[in-house]
């Protein structure tokens, strides 16, 4: 019998239960089986399922199904919208017009227990326009604070670079501490609290950039491309008899608010091993010693990744976290944190191609 060892990227299974092959299978069929490490040696190796977390990977499931009623595709940006859902985090999707990302971000709204706002910034918009303003009741003879559209619960900005730099700083305050202060009072936002911005990478005329400061706020940024050929044609089939998109009002309400507080306190419980906290540590401490890289990475983004990978690893019905968790998230955690050197950049270099460099050169945890 010939003992096999960990195939690169699954170097979490057990050493004390190794996966045997007889010495006549050919190799690329062990090494085909061998990626393929069992749960039970995961479990041997990170930690064991001591959480119920079933009730987390059944409610994301129940969401993928309703959102599929109406979306084709774009299966790795629906996994980080419920991801960053569940972590407590705000999304940036950005790509080109017509992919869906608006008809998403509504779908997954529709989908939760919960309010939903829009609103449509555009270069005239106004901070009071978001947030709200103090009018004077002449009935009362007192100033009343009417809210904006950013107090609910799920608020969809689209085309967020659209408005100027003092309209998109009246969001900063609100993403990071879940509040809105005017006129020296404070208004709380109620649970949950999630924003979910759009974004043109191609046109500019009439955008204005954001700064790295608001970008930080995101948890994720999501680049979507085009659909497959087969995708495209599922899109015609679906829509063939429905030219108004009545299929969305078919998108039923799964999961409540209450649930939702109660998924995140069982996320904070899975289990992460000091030896990913350090594989953790060591990508974002190799962002700001890279000669690739102008800006690196903060803590806030060691702290997403870990929050992010843990949301994951319960969503995989685990209650512990694999090196596989963590290379999930890294890139959209990272890829609106980080700006490369004028130099990289005028070679061609994308953020993504310097993260996936990063990966590769530090080693998996065993």
């Amino acid at each position: 019998m010939e003992e096999l060892t960990p195939t690169e990227g699954h170097d979490y299974q057990a050493e004390e239960n190794p996966i045997t092959q007889p010495a006549e299978v050919p190799q690329e069929v062990i090494e085909t089986e061998a990626i393929i490490a069992p749960v039970e040696e995961a479990e041997a190796q990170w930690g064991r399922n001591r959480l119920n977390v079933e009730p987390i990977s059944d409610a994301v499931d129940r969401i993928k199904d309703e959102i599929h009623k109406v979306v084709v595709g774009q299966d790795e940006m629906l996994d980080l919208l419920i991801v960053a859902m569940l972590a407590g985090g705000h999304v940036i999707l950005e790509g080109v017009p017509g992919i869906a990302k608006t008809l998403t971000a509504k779908l997954l709204a529709q989908t939760i227990h919960t309010d939903f706002s829009r609103i449509q910034f555009t270069p005239d918009l106004m901070p009071s326009d978001v947030v709200g303003t103090t009018v004077f009741n002449m009935k009362t003879s007192d100033f009343t604070f009417n809210k904006g559209p950013i107090f609910s619960n799920i608020v969809l900005v689209d085309e967020i670079n659209r408005a100027p730099a003092k309209t998109q700083s009246a969001l900063f305050e609100v993403m990071e501490e879940r509040q809105v202060t005017t006129d020296g009072t404070t208004h709380k936002m109620s649970f949950p609290f999630m924003v979910l911005a759009t974004q043109n990478p191609i046109e500019q005329e009439g955008t204005y950039k954001l700064p790295e400061a608001q970008l930080d706020r995101f948890l994720f940024r999501v680049l979507l491309s085009y659909p497959s050929l087969d995708e495209e044609v599922a899109i015609l089939e679906r829509f063939k008899d429905d030219f108004t998109g009545k299929v969305s009002a078919d998108v039923r309400p799964t999961v409540t608010a209450t649930q939702l507080a109660e998924y995140r306190e069982l996320i904070e419980q899975v289990h992460i091993r000091p030896e990913l906290l350090k594989y953790i540590a060591e990508i974002i401490h190799n962002t700001r010693n890279n000669g690739d890289l102008f800006l690196g990475a903060s803590p806030r983004a060691s702290l997403a990744i870990m929050r992010t990978a843990k949301t994951k690893a319960a969503m995989s019905g685990r209650d512990f976290v694999t090196p596989d968790d963590i290379r999930f998230v890294v890139s959209p955690v990272l890829n609106h944190r980080i700006i490369l050197t004028p130099e990289r950049e005028m070679e061609g270099f994308t953020v993504d191609d310097v993260i996936g460099d990063i990966v590769e050169k530090i080693e998996v945890p065993r």
